[in-house]
């Protein structure tokens, strides 16, 4: 995520040249790519962490600061 991003709430993924742009609301892919297998990862990760990553899109979108978010398990 960055600070003061533009809507819709996403957040950003990275997989070696691969970058992704992805909506927090239905993990809906906004803009770039990933491969299928770590899409899936993102999405797995994403969805146990939504209310998070929302929390940190809302602190974030003000300008405030943002938490930490556990890795996949």
């Amino acid at each position: 995520m960055y600070f003061k991003d533009h809507n819709p709430p996403h957040f950003h993924a990275m997989y070696g040249e691969f970058t992704a742009e992805i909506a927090i609301k239905d993990f809906a892919l906004i803009e770039g790519n990933l491969p299928p297998r770590a899409m899936a990862l993102v999405i797995e990760w994403a969805a146990q962490h939504q209310a998070e990553l929302l929390e940190n899109w809302t602190a974030m979108s003000v300008g405030d600061s943002w938490k930490t978010i556990a890795p996949l398990t």
